[in-house]
């Protein structure tokens, strides 16, 4: 009955926003309507339409959410290599580390699980067990962050951010490119090059190559790194209104003393620990190595009504081969001994195909011009993960001592089945922006999904699912010719694995998100800024149902909860103040707690500043570009830890820390500039990644590279 009500929705959401569509379309509109293409004016911001938030085409000043742009000029300026470098950039989002491959990412209160390639809906591994939190961004023309629930065009997820990263075309009609490298701290050495030509005398046909190799040592003890990068696309313009993309990314890592967790906080006396920066819990054997390969085709047709359809195919595989080593435990202050070591070796892989469809345009009615889209999104996605079992397990010894030299355990021949899951995601979803007068307007629509996952999970046998509408309302009112005011509602849901008293599947957990704001845009759209205050809650969060509990059976059941609540606010300025000078400002704080008023993802900071700028001199010193920046948070936590020697509990606490950056960048000529950036200028030590252990975030570091431009 549910699915039925369901679907009767979102039949009558997609009926009542077609029905305009076809009362007066415009058919004088030419066949040489332009293909969609982002402007950067300023280098730090985008003023042309994005599809990350509503998929109808608007701006930033347009879209009722909380948007931010990380640009290529931003992710140059501010040295970013990584998904996780750039999450830490971006106002309100925050980034901390399992170990040496692994990162959770987090925005208002809540863990973000949606990511985007395009636009189109990628799922990761958990915390990127395959390297995803860690792939390069030498591929993306840009970053873009939608904050909030963003269940609209992602599906399913938890109410905090949607992250889409969209990649580099091949845009140029003549040769065009650079070719950059040079050395780091840590003995790292890099070299990237990026060419885009025309492969037809008319331009018509392109293609871009990127390519990238890094090699490097690490602060903490033993570690190297081994990255590589090769990406290819093909744009073709088949006809005035018709483009075709393809294209293949493949990124390897092949880390050496890869760490497994991170370094054990407490003594047996209850004392805290005080290690080393440098110290390490990895063995000179263990690897976690990661590829990812990912194959696209799209095909965009522009109608002569000014409509147009999109059709994406995105296929991507992530594997992981690891050997690894947990240490865990506490160690005894005097003689450093008494951890214990786990070893653990893995071959796995996720793989994901989606097929994607998109129509959007725009319709005459009452006398004005309102925008459609309609879309719907089916994906497969498998993930298998093998283990074989140590014959005998390694001891620590004194942990002051330790070096890494613990020999590598045996490993069983035969493999055990951990993880065998399938996952299905089916999605249909439609909205509009209906002008109720030129200043004000409402754009209202929903998203129809089905989710189902089953198989194998670490012993767990597991089969459910769920179906949902969920509906997406924001109201725009623009108060002047920049300035606009905006109010939304937007939500999500997560299948949850969990039955109530009567043997029944709990309905999913739904993350709804209320925000009002501003935002304004100056100078031309060289300038923008933006105020948002918010309020998430969720609801259906499963909670034990004890009473009812059967352990003779295996019967645990649960009930549904009103879940976590998250009130706070953001406010981000950026762009191009004049000529010479950039600036990027952003601040957002919260606060988060579950039913019973206690404070939930504390591993993160609720208050967060980033702030960076440049200034490019004329005259005496032209040529010459200087930049420096700090990112500031709040104190974090880690996860409650219990006490040895008593009944009471601990926790690890990072107090708020200041990071300071600087960069400058000389150009020699047109095509020749060098540039330096150092990070955490006033080494700063502090932890970056709080659970039962932590993570050391990395001690003061610079890159200098010279790049070549043509």
């Amino acid at each position: 009955m549910q699915l039925t009500m369901n679907k009767l929705k979102l039949a009558l959401a997609v009926q009542l926003a077609l029905v305009p569509a076809f009362v007066k379309a415009d058919t004088n509109s030419t066949a040489e309507t332009a293909v969609e293409t982002i402007s950067v004016r300023g280098q730090y911001t985008v003023n042309e339409t994005i599809d990350t938030a509503t998929g109808l085409g608007l701006t930033l000043l347009e879209t009722p959410q909380s948007v931010s742009v990380m640009t290529a000029q931003r992710i140059k300026d501010l040295d970013i290599s990584s998904i996780a470098d750039a999450v830490m950039q971006t106002p309100g989002l925050s980034s901390k580390a399992f170990d040496s491959t692994r990162n959770t990412f987090s925005a208002r209160g809540f863990d973000i699980d949606k990511f985007q390639l395009d636009g189109v809906p990628m799922a990761w591994s958990l915390a990127g067990d395959s390297g995803e939190t860690i792939t390069d961004v030498a591929i993306y023309e840009r970053i873009e962050v939608v904050r909030g629930a963003t269940g609209l065009l992602t599906g399913v997820g938890e109410p905090s951010a949607s992250v889409n990263l969209v990649r580099k075309h091949a845009n140029a009609r003549e040769l065009s490119g650079y070719i950059n490298g040079g050395i780091g701290s840590w003995h790292k050495r890099f070299v990237t090059g990026d060419v885009t030509t025309p492969i037809d005398a008319e331009g018509n046909v392109r293609v871009r190559f990127v390519a990238k190799k890094e090699l490097s040592d690490s602060f903490r003890d033993l570690a190297q790194e081994d990255k590589t990068v090769l990406y290819g696309v093909l744009d073709a313009d088949l006809s005035n209104s018709m483009t075709l993309s393809l294209g293949s990314s493949y990124q390897d890592n092949n880390p050496t003393a890869s760490t497994w967790g991170a370094l054990p906080p407490l003594f047996t006396d209850d004392t805290p620990t005080d290690w080393d920066r440098g110290t390490t819990t990895a063995a000179d054997w263990t690897r976690w190595d990661s590829t990812s390969k990912n194959h696209f085709i799209s095909l965009t047709q522009q109608f002569n009504n000014g409509w147009q359809l999109k059709v994406n195919l995105n296929h991507n595989k992530n594997t992981a081969d690891t050997r690894l080593l947990y240490i865990y435990g506490a160690a005894d202050k005097d003689s450093g001994t008494g951890l214990f070591a786990w070893p653990y070796n893995s071959d796995g892989f996720s793989k994901q195909t989606s097929v994607d469809v998109q129509l959007q345009g725009s319709y005459g009615l009452l006398g004005r011009e309102h925008e459609f889209v309609v879309g719907a999104l089916d994906s497969r996605q498998q993930s298998e993960v093998q283990t074989y079992a140590a014959l005998v397990w390694p001891g620590t010894g004194n942990f002051y001592q330790w070096d890494g030299s613990v020999a590598e355990p045996d490993w069983a021949t035969t493999p055990e089945q951990a993880v065998n899951l399938a996952t299905e995601q089916f999605g249909l979803y439609a909205a509009t922006r209906f002008a109720i007068t030129e200043q004000l307007k409402l754009i209202a629509g929903g998203r129809y999904t089905e989710w189902q996952r089953a198989g194998l999970n670490y012993g767990a046998a597991l089969d459910f699912g769920d179906d949902k509408f969920v509906p997406y309302v924001g109201l725009t009112y623009q108060i002047a010719e920049d300035h606009m005011l905006y109010a939304s509602h937007t939500e999500i849901f997560t299948p949850q694995n969990a039955y109530d008293r009567n043997g029944n599947f709990l309905d999913a957990i739904v993350g709804s998100n209320q925000e009002i704001g501003v935002k304004s845009s100056f100078l031309d759209g060289a300038v923008q800024t933006a105020f948002a205050v918010f309020r998430i809650e969720q609801d259906n969060l499963a909670q034990a149902d004890a009473a009812y509990n059967d352990p003779a059976n295996n019967f645990f059941p649960s009930f549904a909860a009103r879940g976590s609540e998250s009130k706070g606010f953001e406010l981000e300025l950026i762009g191009r103040v004049n000529d010479n000078w950039n600036l990027s400002a952003g601040y957002s704080q919260f606060h988060a707690e579950d039913r019973n008023g206690a404070d939930i993802n504390v591993n993160h900071p609720r208050k967060k500043l980033n702030l960076f700028s440049t200034y490019t001199f004329s005259d005496a010193l032209a040529g010459l570009t200087v930049g420096g920046g700090l990112s500031w948070e709040s104190e974090s936590y880690s996860d409650v830890i219990p006490l040895l020697l008593s009944e009471q509990t601990y926790q690890v606490k990072q107090d708020s820390f200041v990071l300071a950056n600087l960069m400058a960048r000389y150009d020699v000529n047109k095509q020749l500039s060098l540039q330096l950036n150092v990070h955490n200028l006033f080494d700063k030590t502090y932890y970056n990644g709080l659970t039962q252990q932590y993570n050391f975030g990395a001690p003061r570091n610079f890159s200098l590279g010279a790049t070549w431009s043509f």
